[in-house]
C-alpha cells in the first residue's frame, strides 16, 4: 500500500501515471494535428492568391517530391530487378530494335533512384497541368483529369526509357493509356462518390470549402442554411453567425472576391 518516509506516508495509485501520460500524449498528439491542419490551411490560401505561373510551379515541386520520396520506398522494398532483364553476350551484334525491347524492359524495373525519379515525374506532371487545368477551367472535371493523365503518361514514357526507337509515338500511346484509365477511374470515383439528394444545394459550397482546405465547415454552412443560392451574398457578419472563425471566413470572402462567376451573380442579385 504505501510506507512511511520521514514520518510521511507515500500512497501509491496504481494506474493514475500511466492515464495521466497516455492524456498528455493524446493532447500532444491533437495539438500537432491541429497546428498541421492551420499550416495546410494558410498554404492553401496562399498559393490561391498566387499567379498560375507560380501555382503549378509550386504544385508540381511539392507534389513530385512526394512522389519521389514513395518511388524511392517502393524501389528499396522491391530492390534493383533491372539486374533480372539481363543482356545477352552478344548483345553488341543485336539489331536496333532488339536492344530497343530490351532497354524497354530494363526501364520501369530500377532501384531506389530510378523509381523516385519516374514517381516524382508521374505524379509532378499530373498535379502541375491539373493545377492549370483548375484554374483556366474554374472547375475540376473528367476532361481536365484526362488532360493531366495524358501528359504525366507521356512524361513517364519518355524519361523512363520505355519509348524505344520512336519515342514521340510511344510518349503519344502512353498519355492516351494513361487518360482513358485516369477518365475510368474518375468516372466511378464520380459515381460512387455522388453527394445525397439534400446535399445538391451544396455542390459549389462544398467544391469551395475543399479548394480552400476547409471541409469541416460544411456543417456550419448547412446549419445557417447557407447553400449555393447564397455564396455570392456571403459576409463576413454571415459567416460570423454560423460560428465559422475569422481566419476561415477571411479565406472564404477572399476566394468569393477573386471568382468573377459568383462576383458577377451577386451583382444581378436582387
Amino acid at each position: 500500500m504505501g510506507e512511511s518516509k520521514q514520518g510521511v506516508m507515500v500512497v501509491e495509485i496504481p494506474g493514475k501515471a500511466g492515464g495521466l501520460m497516455g492524456q498528455v500524449e493524446q493532447n500532444l498528439i491533437a495539438v500537432v494535428q491541429a497546428k498541421l491542419k492551420e499550416v495546410e490551411t494558410s498554404f492553401k490560401g496562399w498559393l490561391a492568391k498566387q499567379s498560375l505561373p507560380v501555382e503549378a510551379a509550386v504544385v508540381t515541386a511539392t507534389s513530385g517530391a512526394q512522389g519521389a520520396a514513395i518511388g524511392a520506398f517502393m524501389g528499396t522494398l522491391t530492390g534493383d530487378a533491372s539486374s533480372l532483364v539481363t543482356p545477352p553476350p552478344n548483345a553488341a551484334s543485336l539489331n536496333p530494335d532488339a536492344m530497343a525491347s530490351l532497354k524497354q524492359a530494363q526501364a520501369p524495373a530500377g532501384g531506389p533512384l530510378v523509381q523516385a525519379r519516374n514517381f516524382a515525374v508521374m505524379t509532378g506532371v499530373n498535379a502541375g497541368i491539373s493545377s492549370i487545368m483548375r484554374r483556366l477551367r474554374g472547375k475540376e472535371d473528367v476532361q481536365s483529369s484526362m488532360v493531366a493523365a495524358f501528359g504525366s503518361g507521356a512524361m513517364f514514357s519518355l524519361v523512363s526509357g520505355m519509348g524505344g526507337p520512336n519515342q514521340a509515338a510511344n510518349a503519344v500511346t502512353s498519355g492516351l493509356f494513361f487518360a482513358l484509365v485516369q477518365g475510368g477511374i474518375f468516372q466511378l470515383g464520380q459515381k460512387f462518390s455522388q453527394p445525397p439528394t439534400e446535399d445538391v444545394y451544396y455542390v459549389k459550397t462544398r467544391s469551395m470549402l475543399s479548394n480552400l482546405g476547409l471541409q469541416n465547415y460544411e456543417k456550419n454552412f448547412k446549419k445557417g442554411l447557407l447553400t449555393d443560392n447564397t455564396l455570392p451574398l456571403l459576409t463576413d457578419s454571415a459567416l460570423r453567425d454560423v460560428n465559422i472563425p475569422p481566419g476561415p471566413r477571411l479565406l472564404i470572402l477572399d476566394h468569393i472576391e477573386r471568382s468573377p462567376e459568383l462576383k458577377e451573380r451577386g451583382r444581378g442579385s436582387p
